[in-house]
């Protein structure tokens, strides 16, 4: 199994899908192009594709010139068939990638946050390793609007679009369910002047927070990593008779 994974920013942590990833024996190759680096070209050359978060939006291309080339990557990977996943930025570059739209500061949410699944989010194989109502961490201030080929799979009050699905796998999730409490204690120590902005006072509510929130996010995050996982191994299956025989 040979997954992409593309860094958008100096601090990033695959957090629970890393996990999932280990588990399946995944061999990762890491692309960061926000310093320079390549993008990944060849659908045929990876089983998947993960996109992660950063602090830019996914419209900055004066910053950021290789946007628009990443979001024609990630629609190239979902085109064909390959098992994608974008979280929070990764997510807004899918939906740019898809003809979404890219709204800015419209939706802010940092911290542990409830998202409820739609009725096509309950039945998909990835977002129904979920409870149909579940607390995750959150941390963005942009949206986007839905492509218009898009299955809507979870919404939350301040922020409708928390993930949908193109296709037969390509995902994407707003929400950082990649994040575990582990994850969350490197950003709160790295980041917390850019923590302290977005909700001021949640530094000293972290620890209860986390012991609210955390066993059950955690959980969440990786049994929907594991999913998404799978869904690279079907595919595998599927192009792999071989496979299937020995099963």
């Amino acid at each position: 199994m040979r997954v992409a994974v593309v860094e958008n920013t100096l601090v990033s942590s695959l957090g629970q899908v890393g996990v999932a990833l280990q588990e399946a024996g995944a061999e990762l190759t890491i692309f960061q192009p926000w310093k320079g680096g390549e993008l990944p070209q060849d659908p045929d050359a990876f089983d998947g594709l993960v996109v992660l978060g950063g602090e830019q939006s996914a419209i900055d291309d004066h910053t950021h010139p290789y946007l628009p080339q990443l979001a024609e990557v990630m629609r190239h990977f979902g085109d064909a068939g390959k098992a994608v996943l974008g979280i929070c930025l990764g997510c807004q570059i899918l939906a740019r990638g898809y003809g979404g739209d890219n709204l800015l500061g419209q939706t802010p949410e940092f911290g542990w946050f409830d998202v409820a699944l739609t009725p096509e989010g309950a039945a998909d194989p990835v977002l129904a390793a979920a409870a149909q109502d579940f607390s995750i961490f959150q941390w963005h201030s942009d949206t986007f609007t839905l492509p218009s080929q898009a299955v809507h799979l979870a919404s939350s009050p301040a922020a409708s679009a928390q993930a949908f699905r193109i296709g037969r796998a390509a995902y994407g999730t707003q929400f950082h369910f990649e994040a575990s409490r582990d994850v969350v204690e490197d950003w709160r120590q790295k980041f917390p002047d850019m923590m302290e902005v977005c909700r001021p006072g949640w530094l000293e509510e972290h620890r209860d927070l986390a012991q609210v929130h955390g066993p059950a996010a955690d959980a969440t995050g990786l049994a929907l990593a594991r999913a998404w996982v799978r869904q690279i191994e079907v595919a595998e299956r599927s192009e792999r008779p071989e496979l299937l025989a020995g099963e």
